[in-house]
């Protein structure tokens, strides 16, 4: 005889059953038979057969969070997030990403400046040209300001001459108009009224005429004024007295022309045993008014010229980067 069927229940893929005989042990069997068949699926499906703690986890049918199944990448994830972070960090600072590098620099202007990092990164504005021929020199500027050039033009026309088998008269000294700038920076695109430039000429080294008047060629008194002269910008007087020839030799015997000293003033680098004389002075004519702040000192038998210009009209927006400029020019 038959025995009917009283519960029928479909679980998945398998199908469970009750008869009357097995009933008090139809709670037991509904539980251990579908994990003897998950267990048994399970296993087939992994050749190393499962651990402890994963037979747990199927035992109870509570799948683990995924903190716990992630937990393994924990580390690994955070060290090349670290090293990512890091890696990405330094490309940003190194290539100045932003402005990043620069608003770092800022936070300690002083400190950087010593370390003349602002020779690669502008700090609070401004960035700084060393120039390292004849005795070397150094100054900062503003940092969207370019270099000029017109000076650009002839160094490569000049290296271009050389390459081409023209050989300049001194490779160490080459040939140059005595009056013509060494460096200049400007803004892009400006007519060149605003600009900063440094000249550095000889010191006139044939003084007979004059100096027969004061010493006799032959003396002491003349060999030591032309020591001083050959190494100090005091030897052409004090700052008002440089400033007073400067104003003379600006204006000429051009009578349209016209110069006014401003102010004079003198500072020391004690360590090089070099004086700087700031003169501030403007010069009108017909066609131009321009304000100008300039830089001279002498050493090695060259005077060197930092000058800084500017129109009348901008002087008073500008005037306070323009002794930032002239103040900063000191020699290396």
């Amino acid at each position: 005889m038959a025995i009917p069927l009283q519960h029928h229940r479909h679980y998945g893929s398998f199908n469970q059953i009750q008869t009357p005989s097995s009933k008090s042990n139809f709670r037991n069997r509904t539980i251990i038979y579908p994990i003897i068949c998950m267990t048994q699926q399970q296993s087939s499906s992994n050749d190393d057969g499962p651990s402890e703690e994963k037979f747990r986890q199927q035992s109870t049918g509570v799948a683990p969070p995924p903190a716990a199944q992630f937990a393994p990448l924990a580390s690994t994830f955070q060290r090349r997030l670290l090293t990512g972070v890091a890696s990405s960090s330094l490309v940003a600072l190194g290539a100045n990403f932003a402005g990043i590098t620069s608003f770092l620099l800022g936070l300690a202007p002083e400190a950087a400046r010593s370390l003349k990092l602002d020779v690669l990164y502008p700090i609070q504005g401004f960035s700084r040209c060393k120039y390292e021929e004849y005795q070397g020199f150094e100054f900062i500027y503003p940092a969207n300001w370019v270099g000029d050039q017109t000076l650009l033009y002839r160094a490569a026309s000049k290296l271009e001459r050389y390459l081409g088998g023209s050989t300049p008269t001194s490779r160490n000294n080459p040939r140059r108009n005595i009056n013509e700038p060494v460096v200049a920076f400007g803004p892009p695109g400006s007519s060149g009224e605003l600009n900063v430039s440094v000249i550095v000429s000889p010191v006139p080294t044939d003084f007979s005429d004059s100096c027969n008047i004061f010493f006799d060629m032959n003396t002491e008194h003349y060999k030591k004024f032309f020591t001083d002269l050959f190494h100090r910008i005091e030897a052409f007087g004090g700052p008002k007295e440089v400033g007073e020839a400067l104003i003379k030799t600006i204006t000429g015997k051009r009578p349209n022309v016209k110069g006014t000293l401003v102010q004079s003033s003198s500072r020391e680098d004690s360590k090089k045993n070099v004086k700087y004389y700031s003169l501030e002075f403007q010069v009108e004519s017909p066609t131009f008014q321009r304000h100008n702040v300039a830089v001279f000192c002498a050493t090695g038998g060259r005077l060197f010229t930092l000058n800084a210009q500017a129109p009348e009209s901008l002087w008073p927006n500008i005037k306070s980067d323009m002794y930032r400029i002239a103040d900063s020019f000191t020699l290396t």
